[in-house]
């Protein structure tokens, strides 16, 4: 359950540049840039993409609207780019097996799941 995703690729003019085009806004009219892991804090919806990304092996993300682009190291986009797809179609789910934020899901696309630590007694 929650609000499937689809997403179609595009290569860029860059081979090191992937463009995903989803069919739902993720950041409405504002751009947003991840230059590293490091600049993915917080909990809106692209910077959760973003970690997610990287976790993959993102080298750089930016989302407008619901336009992703990344870019990594050419030699690795025939593996990557089936995740990146998987990671966006699921970004906004939350219930089932197939939900993007499910440990199950995110094992999936090789991204182990971080949880919170357990709350002191």
């Amino acid at each position: 359950m929650g609000q499937p995703i689809t997403v179609t690729t595009r290569t860029g003019a860059s081979p090191a540049v992937r463009f995903f085009d989803a069919n739902r806004s993720i950041t409405g009219m504002e751009i947003v840039m991840y230059e590293s892991l490091a600049d993915t804090v917080g909990a809106r919806p692209p910077d959760v993409l973003a970690r997610r990304l990287f976790d993959l092996g993102a080298e750089r993300v930016t989302v407008y609207s619901n336009v992703v682009t990344v870019q990594a190291a050419p030699d690795d986009w025939a593996a990557l780019e089936p995740k990146v797809v998987e990671t966006i179609e699921h970004l906004f789910g939350y219930y089932g097996d197939d939900a993007g934020w499910s440990p199950d899901s995110l094992r999936a696309i090789d991204v182990e799941p971080v949880f919170p630590p357990e709350p002191a007694a």
